[in-house]
């Protein structure tokens, strides 16, 4: 997976605003949510690239566990019906993959909004280190998405 700029840009923004003061975050946090909105679309638009690039046999499995891997749902046949056992699983830790870093991006935003109602610094740097935690578990996640191309064209 290559290096995305905006979201290099993200972690390094994130990692100095762990050391801002209240003022500095009031001052600052449209450009942070900004940073952070840009950041987070990338992945989304590279996982989606990937994704597209699966076989039609993954997309159908990772969408029988109510995954999008294309934007859209697809239409597929019976559940379970002509799926290979192995691109099943495939299809689970891809999936588990993607919701663990949904859910820490939830969180993170989450974290940023109580941050704000409380004008705390604390919550703000918390905020900080999920966001870049989601990133990374976004990335890994896309990792595995494509490594999934490789691993069902044979």
């Amino acid at each position: 997976m290559r290096k995305l700029t905006e979201v290099e840009d993200a972690k390094t923004l994130m990692t100095e605003a762990m050391n801002w003061s209240v003022v500095r975050w009031l001052k600052e946090k449209k450009r942070v949510r900004k940073t952070a909105d840009l950041a987070n679309a990338c992945l989304d638009r590279l996982d989606q690239e990937i994704k597209a690039r699966w076989s039609d046999e993954l997309k159908d499995a990772y969408s029988e566990l109510g995954g999008r891997s294309d934007g859209a749902q697809r239409p597929h046949k019976q559940p379970s019906q002509g799926i290979d056992s192995q691109v099943k699983l495939l299809a689970k830790r891809v999936k588990e993959s993607d919701d663990d870093a949904y859910r820490v991006r939830m969180d993170a935003e989450d974290t940023f909004d109580e941050a704000e109602k409380q004008l705390s610094t604390r919550l703000a740097r918390e905020g900080c280190r999920k966001a870049i935690d989601s990133w990374e578990l976004h990335e890994q996640a896309i990792r595995k998405s494509e490594a999934a191309i490789g691993a069902t064209k044979a």
